[in-house]
This record gives structure tokens, C-alpha cells and sequence, in this order.
């Protein structure tokens, strides 16, 4: 996971502080030694690791707690707020109103998936987007477009005949006037080569756009500084996405390219799926890696598939198995089950007790989970701890499944229960320092 070690290095400073009756200097030095090993790790450029851990170490020495707050926990909310700052600090608002959109990033950093899931985002606000296809280098790019397009029902303009990015953008630009959103795709290319820096010069001065978005990779590395530079010299970069963020990749390098354009993240890529783009807010993304969880986003997520309710009751603990399907199906179609549960406060800790493949049903077991809950009585999904010996074989010949099949699945239901109840929603301050004895 991205910025996985400063996670790990945030929680480990914490319990370190919980450990000791006061704050001195050798913990604050220890803690700056912990979040600067983490990031240096990351792939965040050296300057700014020291920049944040002096910030960091000049406010815990010298600013006094607020009222209401203990000194740890007024050190932990320093370094919220500066990690918070340090990633381009509080989010500002989208503005859902007609634009035109240019994209641009080096090659493989996942420019045209974005087109799409760009393009679905404001689709679904209302908006009436279409697409322009100018990557006339890399074969395929205007299929995949296309592709895209047709999966979202968006149109899709270019010409993949023509070789001359700036004629596509010319040409094309003429049949889109009816559109309120003009997304264009770029080629993928080496932000240092003079003929391609020329190229994406042309192309801003053809569209004119409102945004001019730069696509990283998070495994980009320590070359984002060099590269974001470049195309923030060329033609002035207005924000940032950032894609991959679900793999193994370090994403320092990505997340503190921001620094040197003073442009914002405004979206993360969190997956393949067309769905899989969220809005970035870097409080919430640092609440996530400390551990205070992420409910806002999870309860907008619900609410984009129409599953307020399902989200209330997960994070609630109160749900009968009939409801408990319906929430892995809904959960399902808001992302990963790996994804939406970092949002939740204390699942971190808490989900490690519960089965390996719990964040990864398959559709098939799904299937089979909806036959055995049909084959069971009102009273038995109302009251799984009813269901035992003769009634487990009943719902077995009635559903076609193993026994071992319902055992499990019962088995999933409780734990999940349980681990639900044991969790309370969190926030930054005393309900969340209790969980390292603060």
C-alpha cells in the first residue's frame, strides 16, 4: 500500500507515546527519526523529509496544548496537521460546472483509464462530458478510448489515422460544442524530450483548457520531482492525479511532486475499475494511514450506490444475515472490501482476526451464500445462532451446498458481527488514543 511504512512508523510513535507519562526530547527525536526513516523509505525527496520533521519538532517543543488537550495528544495532532500540510493541505471543493480538461503524464502513468473514469465522474453529477483522443503514438490508445467511452456511454472523438496530435485536436475540437465537459487525452511521454514538450505546448494552445492535469504514477519515484517540473515549466500544471494507489508502490515520490508544482492532488486512482477514482482530501488519507478511519468517504461511497443504510448498520454492528449479504454484495460495488474497510476506524487492528479471504469473496462463493439464505427460514436469517446439526443439513439439500459451505459462511457472519461491535466510530482526540492506552 502506498505510504504503507508511514503508517506503521505513525501508529509505532504513538504506542511510544502512550508508553511514557510525559513527552520529552529524546521521544520527540525518536519520533522524527521514525516518520523520517518511513518516508525516506517512501521515495520522498530528502529536503523535504527534514523540512517536516523540524516543522514538526519546533511546534511539540515550543506551542502549548490547547485547552482540552493533553500534551500527547496535542503532539499527535502536530503531526497530523503538518503531514496534512505537507500533502497539499485541506481539499478544496470540485467545481462541477462545464470545462475543458487536458491530460498529460509520462507513459504507462495510466492517462487514458483516467479519461474514462474522469469522464464518469462528472457524468454522474449531471454534467454532459465527451472525450478527445490526441495519444497518437501509443497503437490501441484510440480503441481503448473508444472502449472506455462505450462502457461509461460517453462519446469519443479522434482520428486514428492521423498521426498529428494537433490536427486530431483541431479537427475534432469543432463537433463538441454541444458537450459541457471536454476531456483530451494525451500521448504518454518523457516530460524532457524538447519534440513532445512542443507537442503538449501545441495542444494547451489549441484546447485552451480550464485544467491541466498531470497524471503520476505512485511508482514513479524520486524522478517525479524532475519530470513534474518540466510539464509544470511547459504549460502550467493546475492539479494532479495520482494512480496506482492500490498496489505495492511506495508513492512518496508521486505525493511530493505536489510540492514543487503548488499544484493539488484532487483524485487518487484506487483500482482498475472504471469506479475506481476518488476525490483526494489529504486529512482524510492521513486519518486512514494513523488509524482514525475515514467514515465521511465511506458514507459518500454508500451513497453513490444507494447503500446509506448498509454502511450505518456495517459500521453499527447491527445487521441479521439477510442484511449481511446485501452489505458484502453493496459494499461490493462501492470497491474492494479491502478498501472500504481502512475507512472504518480500528479495522485496521481489529480485521487481521477475521478470515483470510474475507476481503475477497469471489462470485461465485457469492452465488452460493445467496442459495443457502434462500433455503433458509425468516426466523433462521433473522437468528443465525439458531442454525445447527439437523438445520445446517436441511438448508444444505435445499441449497445444493456443503455443509461445509453454510459453516462458513455462518462463521464469516459472526466474526464479522463481532469484530463490528468491538469497533466504535473514531475521531481524532481521547476516543481514538484510547484504543494505545493514551
Amino acid at each position: 500500500m502506498v505510504l504503507e511504512k508511514l503508517g506503521s512508523a505513525l501508529k509505532n510513535s504513538i504506542r511510544k507515546l502512550a508508553g511514557r507519562g510525559f513527552v520529552d526530547k529524546e521521544i520527540l527525536e525518536d519520533m522524527s527519526r521514525d516518520i523520517q526513516r518511513a518516508l525516506l523509505q517512501s521515495d520522498v525527496n530528502v529536503k523535504l523529509v527534514f523540512e517536516l520533521t523540524k516543522k514538526i519538532k519546533d511546534r511539540a517543543f515550543n506551542e502549548k496544548p490547547p485547552s482540552g488537550l493533553t500534551q500527547k495528544e496535542h503532539v499527535i495532532n502536530i503531526v497530523y496537521d503538518e503531514l496534512v500540510s505537507f500533502l497539499g493541505g485541506k481539499a478544496q471543493e470540485i467545481e462541477i460546472k462545464p470545462a475543458r480538461i487536458l491530460l498529460m503524464g509520462l507513459f504507462g502513468s495510466g492517462k487514458t483509464t483516467t479519461c474514462g473514469k474522469l469522464a464518469k465522474f462528472y457524468k454522474k453529477k449531471g454534467l454532459k462530458p465527451c472525450l478527445i483522443a490526441c495519444d497518437t503514438y501509443r497503437p490501441a490508445a484510440y480503441e481503448q478510448l473508444v472502449q472506455l467511452g462505450e462502457q461509461i456511454g460517453v462519446p469519443v472523438f479522434g482520428n486514428p489515422k492521423e498521426k498529428d496530435s494537433r490536427k486530431v485536436m483541431e479537427e475534432v475540437l469543432k463537433k463538441t460544442g454541444k458537450y459541457d465537459v471536454i476531456i483530451a487525452d494525451s500521448s504518454g511521454r518523457d516530460a524532457l524530450n524538447p519534440n513532445m514538450i512542443k507537442e503538449i505546448e501545441d495542444l494547451n494552445n489549441i484546447l485552451k483548457p480550464e485544467e491541466r492535469v498531470l497524471v503520476i504514477s505512485a511508482d514513479l519515484g524520486q524522478k517525479a520531482e524532475e519530470q513534474s517540473k518540466s510539464f509544470q515549466e511547459a504549460v502550467g500544471i493546475t492539479s494532479v492525479i495520482i494512480t496506482k494507489m492500490d498496489g505495492t508502490a511506495k508513492g512518496g515520490g508521486a505525493l511530493s511532486a505536489c510540492a514543487y508544482t503548488g499544484a493539488q492532488v484532487k483524485f487518487i486512482g484506487t483500482g482498475e475499475k472504471i469506479e475506481s477514482l476518488e476525490k483526494f482530501d489529504a486529512e482524510r488519507f492521513i486519518s486512514r494511514l494513523i488509524g482514525f478511519g475515514d467514515l465521511k468517504t465511506l458514507v459518500e461511497k454508500a451513497k453513490e450506490v444507494g447503500a446509506e443504510k448498509t454502511a450505518e448498520k456495517i459500521v453499527s454492528g447491527k445487521f441479521t444475515l439477510e442484511e449481511f449479504y446485501e452489505q458484502i454484495e453493496q459494499m461490493q460495488s462501492m470497491g474492494s472490501l479491502s478498501q472500504i474497510t481502512k475507512m472504518i476506524p480500528g479495522f485496521s487492528k481489529l480485521g487481521k482476526k477475521l478470515p483470510g479471504n474475507f476481503m475477497d469473496i469471489q462470485e461465485e462463493k457469492m452465488k452460493k451464500f445467496r442459495y443457502i439464505i434462500d433455503s433458509m427460514t425468516l426466523e433462521e436469517k433473522k437468528n443465525p445462532d439458531l442454525i445447527t446439526g439437523s438445520r445446517i443439513k436441511r438448508i444444505a439439500d435445499g441449497s445444493g451446498c456443503n455443509e461445509s459451505e453454510i459453516r462458513e459462511l455462518l462463521k464469516m457472519y459472526k466474526q464479522s458481527r463481532k469484530m463490528m461491535k468491538m469497533m466504535k466510530p473514531g475521531r481524532r482526540g481521547s476516543s481514538f488514543l484510547k484504543q494505545f492506552g493514551i
